[in-house]
């Protein structure tokens, strides 16, 4: 794809989508199940930045913020937001199911806890994406259909709006 993503003689839209449609599914394969850190959060912002710097044709060398390429590219961050919302889709999914999924995710299954401090879980990272509240709340939330659209689509609606006002205060 390295030909199609750098020839000059293609436009820039047309290399987005075509990194949209034939690259992120690749990329994204199975992220309903993946569990995000801070640390996997980051690389995947960084490998997102490395795809448009590659599309843009610009070089490691050259001093050029992520905020100017982002410009640049007429673009934001969209990965770890788009992840966020297969997971909270897929979640809602697998717990109006409520089969084995069901009970692997919520972590209720038998057998004794490792020691040291537990690994984060799905359901962690999925409550501190969707605003403030329990884990216990969102499982409530989930049962009904239109609610748990909603609460999506204002968590994506939120975490737009304050990257916004990051912007226009830097």
């Amino acid at each position: 794809m390295k030909t199609i993503l750098t020839n000059k003689h293609i436009s820039i839209e047309t290399r987005k989508r075509a990194l949209l449609c034939y690259i992120e599914p690749v990329l994204m394969y199975g992220c309903e199940a993946w569990t995000i850190s801070k640390q996997i959060q980051n690389k995947l912002e960084a490998t997102e930045m490395w795809f448009l710097r590659r599309i843009l044709r610009i070089p490691w060398i050259a001093k050029k913020t992520n905020e100017r390429v982002l410009n640049e590219a007429n673009k934001r961050r969209s990965l770890v937001r788009t992840i966020r919302k297969r997971q909270a889709t897929f979640l809602g999914h697998v717990m109006r199911r409520g089969k084995l999924e069901h009970l692997v995710t919520t972590g209720k299954f038998e057998g004794k806890r490792s020691r040291g401090r537990q690994k984060e879980k799905l359901m962690d990272g999925l409550a501190t994406w969707l605003g403030p509240g329990k884990v216990s709340d969102i499982l409530a939330a989930v049962k009904d259909r239109d609610l748990w659209r909603d609460m999506i689509a204002n968590a994506l609606q939120a975490r737009h709006l304050m990257m916004m006002m990051i912007l226009c205060v830097a």
